[in-house]
């Protein structure tokens, strides 16, 4: 190519142009998210179902299999989704259940305890997806945010199910958190107490607010860093989002939080927040047992400090 006329307004260019500098294979070609070029190819599927369907290993880039969302592609790659015929909506599902179950913590004849990952829902949406949740492992007895792991109790039957919520609403199980958040807390050891409600603005989301609900969180800094700190957080209720919310209003959100944090919307980065310990009764062939349930802390969180 031979362009004349013109002197350039950058240099930096103009050394590219001359052969001076020589642009490295990423700063020529232009790539794009695989789950993101897959939304567009295939509108009638959401996001989340997709990042499953990829997983699962049933699309291709130039004939590959891909079974990483974030996988980088050209905008001239080929892309195909290949469900497999013989296959259903609902034993793709199935499929998917299977493939991507939690690690078991703990099972009886009436409890399943899980180490649930950062990404798995706990309950459908109420829209078609073929993702798992929870649900499909057992009867949902508490939440955790789909991007928050760790702990968590599953009944067998209604009964237990029954007994277990119980003990939620009456506050005698009994958790323990741990998150990685964006600076130090001002004391090492304190107690929230702030009520929180619904945010009128964004109703998915919630605030604090002196005429909210009763919201109370333990919370102490196990160690830090120059940019984090470990925090060991043990909350007394059980309100939406309410370590989340509690964090962000001392100033120091949790690392990896998309909606009260600095976390940019589309990062891949996981939410460092994560159930490490239940306590909790459960029933047993000779009674009641007080039990207590641990999920070790991902090694990122200390990775991270």
């Amino acid at each position: 190519m031979i362009i004349t006329g013109k002197k350039f307004s950058k240099p930096s260019l103009s050394r590219v142009i001359n052969g001076d500098v020589v642009l490295s294979e990423q700063e020529k070609v232009e790539k794009f998210r695989l789950d993101k070029k897959l939304v567009e190819k295939y509108p009638d599927y959401n996001r989340s179902t997709l990042q499953t369907f990829i997983k699962s290993g049933y699309v291709t880039v130039d004939g590959k299999v891909a079974t990483k969302p974030n996988t980088l592609i050209e905008a001239e790659s080929v892309i195909e989704m290949n469900l497999p015929k013989e296959l259903t909506d609902e034993k793709v599902k199935n499929a998917a259940i299977e493939k991507m179950r939690p690690e078991t913590i703990y099972e009886d004849e009436n409890v399943l305890v899980l180490n649930k990952p950062s990404g798995l829902l706990s309950m459908a949406k109420g829209e078609y997806t073929a993702e798992p949740t929870l649900e499909d492992y057992g009867l949902l007895v508490h939440r955790l945010d789909r991007d928050t792991s760790g702990v968590v109790i599953l009944g067998k039957n209604e009964e237990t199910q029954k007994m277990l919520r119980k003990q939620f609403q009456d506050r005698k199980a009994h958790k323990t958190y741990y998150a990685v958040v964006e600076g130090r807390p001002k004391l090492d050891e304190a107690m929230i107490d702030l009520p929180m409600s619904r945010n009128i603005k964004h109703p998915t989301t919630f605030v604090v607010d002196a005429n909210g609900k009763a919201a109370q969180t333990y919370y102490k800094v196990v160690k830090s860093s120059d940019k984090y700190s470990l925090v060991e957080l043990r909350p007394t209720t059980g309100r939406t989002h309410q370590l989340r919310v509690h964090l962000k209003y001392l100033g120091t959100p949790i690392l990896g939080d998309r909606v009260y944090g600095t976390a940019p919307a589309d990062t891949d980065m996981r939410l460092y927040l994560h159930a490490h310990k239940l306590e909790i009764t459960i029933p047993g062939k000779d009674g009641n047992h007080r039990v207590e349930f641990e999920a070790p802390i991902p090694k990122e969180f200390t990775d991270v400090l």
